[in-house]
């Protein structure tokens, strides 16, 4: 008898096929590519079991045709079944559905039954074949069931195992073809429960394809024992719309989706809006590197305000090119904090975060993945808090990464877990970030040029009144030294008065030395490095300062190496860095205790009034590296790494004799030299200048 009613649910499904194509190829995306396949194989289904007049397809005489319309069946429920959890395996570099190995034994089933065999089961040893190939069934949707792990996982492989063997009974007790009805059932039933669990919302789409799934898995009330003719007929009615109605309520699904994403989509520009509004409106200090250096906790905060990230600590270049964690951090305890400091000191400067050195975080984004464990010790707190891979955004300067803000603790917004709409990193979630640390760089380096062009001038208006002076003095001081030149050749002075002439001229020579040393020190600043000899620019400042030791009675050790090269700087700026590390050794020794020393962490313990007080200014040479070494018997450094930092300055600003360790560090890293502070034994402290040889 022709089936016409089939005719209304044949025509409206190949009408609603192309908006299936339509929609994966606006979202390119693995489920809607799947209801596309699984609707095609359930159209050609019906075609196949398609009766209209000398169109029968369903004739029992085509057992390649109903093995085709079967096979149909199974690869259908299967991809509807897959569309919903797209889990893959990789086999070398390709990546496998799970549905494939599931499917298969499916498609082998059918086309033995019904084509091969031609609806009757074999007996004999190929009998065997049927239960082999529900057994690789069952161990598929085994595999595929536990993939993501967890108690849901388990649950459902209990389920799948619970169903593979009742499909096994059914086989053995009614068989192959009542066992197959009842997989294309199952899977039908668990393509509507699936539906219910992913999208858990209670919309049309939701609604007519959950609904359309469990109409269309009433088959299994086929394998019912008795002759139900009837309900039979009605149940087939059902089924043949229940395509229809699953086929509307997918696009309906599909279109929800869009809507969810659009929402989405403006709910994230808004909020990336709110964002650089908040971050344009930080007020960044620009008049000391230390004090913009001081804003690290608020910006941090405003991070963690504003962004997807809970957690934000902001690392930056210390003036002797250390890495220290700044004051700067946001969601964090006290002991993330703490051990994230201590890492910091053991990162090195070259190399760090510098493009590809590490995976990018998200394509076409700065921010880079970075992992810890290269500067982890054993037993690291980072370890144990697991704080040991975040996100860094570099802050590139001239020489390389100045400081970088790490992000931690990404947050998921709340449209996002009631769309089920998977939002992992996006590079829009970055942008906001990454507008900021290039603003921080900028308004740092501008603060770091700023203040050096302060410390220029300053030292400028200097030497111009060195210069004046030295020639105010040179003047009188030719014309004394010329009168005592002429008294020296007397023949009529006594033996007392020609040891005050020589004591005279003697003391003018000394005089003069010490002004040439000083027009030298505060010369203009040279544009370029140059070949520079570290013995005559010691020489210059050890005779400026000999007056000033022994007038505090500091033993001061002067010792070059005869074959010391010339180093490659800026003789200007090393006469000043030098020159800075013996007035902080000065202060050291005279004054133990003083604020200048506490700064730096020194060690508090107290000196003994009688105790020899010495500096030692050496320089020496090892292969292409010349090393300035200016030690003192004061106390030692608590922190020998953080002796340059600057966020610890608290010298009086302006005073050359005051500028701070972290100028000298500066200069050494302009001058690509390198500093470093160590403690001696059994007391005192050292400063090493290192520069490159000529």
């Amino acid at each position: 008898m022709p089936d016409l009613y089939h005719a209304p649910s044949l025509v409206l499904t190949a009408l609603l096929l192309p908006a299936f194509g339509y929609l994966y190829l606006r979202s390119r995306n693995t489920r809607t590519l799947l209801w596309f396949l699984g609707f095609l194989f359930a159209l050609l289904r019906m075609v196949l079991f398609f009766n209209f007049a000398q169109w029968n397809f369903s004739d029992p005489t085509l057992p390649w045709m109903i093995a085709a319309s079967k096979t149909c069946n199974q690869i259908s429920s299967s991809l509807f079944l897959a569309s919903l959890s797209p889990l893959h395996f990789r086999v070398g570099r390709f990546n496998i559905l799970y549905v494939i190995p599931y499917t298969i034994p499916l498609v082998i089933s059918s086309i033995l039954l019904e084509g091969v065999f031609q609806g009757v089961e074999p007996t004999g040893p190929l009998f065997l074949i049927f239960p082999a190939l529900a057994a690789i069934t069952v161990v598929a949707i085994l595999f595929w069931s536990t993939k993501n792990g967890g108690r849901t996982a388990w649950l459902a492989g209990a389920a799948c195992t619970v169903l593979g063997c009742i499909d096994l009974a059914i086989f053995f007790h009614s068989g192959a073809r009542s066992a197959l009805v009842f997989v294309f059932s199952t899977n039908h039933i668990a393509t509507a429960l699936l539906l219910v669990c992913v999208f858990r919302r209670l919309t049309p789409g939701v609604v007519l394809s959950t609904a359309g799934f469990a109409a269309w898995s009433l088959t299994l009330v086929h394998l019912a024992p008795g002759d139900h003719a009837t309900l039979n007929i009605h149940l087939v009615h059902v089924i043949v719309m229940s395509k229809l109605v699953a086929a509307m309520g997918m696009i309906l699904l599909a279109l929800e989706d869009e809507l969810l994403v659009n929402k989405a989509a403006e709910e994230r520009e808004r909020k990336t809006r709110v964002e650089v509004m908040a971050y344009s409106s930080l007020m960044l200090y620009q008049s000391r590197t230390a004090e913009f250096d001081q804003q690290g906790t608020e910006i941090c905060q405003t991070v963690v305000t504003h962004s997807r990230f809970a957690q934000a600590a902001l690392l930056l270049l210390d003036g002797s090119g250390r890495w220290y964690c700044v004051a700067g951090s946001a969601g964090l305890d006290a002991a993330t904090v703490a051990a994230l400091s201590a890492l910091a000191t053991r990162i090195p400067m070259k190399g760090f975060l510098t493009p590809g050195s590490a995976p990018s975080a998200v394509e076409h984004s700065q921010t880079l993945k970075l992992d810890l464990d290269p500067w982890l010790e054993p037993g690291d707190d980072l370890k144990r808090l697991r704080f040991d891979a975040v996100l860094a955004v570099p802050m590139p300067g001239r020489t390389g990464t100045e400081g970088t803000l790490l992000l931690a603790g990404m947050r998921n917004s709340q449209t996002d877990r009631q769309g089920q709409l998977i939002h992992s990193l996006r590079a829009d979630d970055l942008l906001p970030v990454e507008m900021l640390v290039a603003r921080l760089q900028s308004v740092r380096s501008q603060t770091m040029m700023l203040e050096k062009l302060i410390d220029s001038e300053k030292l400028s208006t200097l030497g111009l009144l060195a210069g004046s002076i030295t020639h105010q003095l040179n003047n009188p001081l030719a014309v004394v030294m010329g009168f005592a030149s002429l008294l020296q050749g007397d023949t009529d002075l006594d033996l007392e008065e020609r040891k005050c002439v020589e004591a005279i001229l003697s003391e003018s020579r000394r005089m003069s030395s010490i002004l040439e040393s000083l027009s030298r020190v505060l010369r203009p600043k040279a544009d370029k490095l140059a070949a520079v000899s570290v013995a005559q620019l010691l020489g210059d400042l050890g005779e400026l300062h000999r007056s000033e030791f022994l007038q505090r009675s500091i033993d001061f050790q002067l010792k070059i190496d005869p074959e010391l090269p010339n180093a490659l700087c800026r003789a200007q700026e090393m006469r000043l860095a030098v020159l800075q590390c013996l007035q902080f050794a000065i202060e050291a020794v005279e004054h133990p205790d003083s604020a200048l020393l506490g700064f730096n962490g020194s060690v508090s313990d107290k000196q003994s009034p009688n105790a020899v007080k010495f500096i030692r200014l050496e320089a020496t040479s090892m292969e292409n590296r010349v090393q300035i070494l200016v030690a003192h018997s004061g106390p030692g450094f608590l922190n020998p790494e953080r002796a340059f930092d600057s966020t610890n300055h608290t010298q009086k600003a302006g005073d050359v004799k005051t500028l701070g360790l972290n100028l000298c560090a500066a200069i050494l890293r302009d001058n690509n030299g390198r500093t470093s502070a160590i403690n001696l034994e059994p007391r005192g402290a050292a400063i090493i200048l290192d520069l490159q040889t000529a």
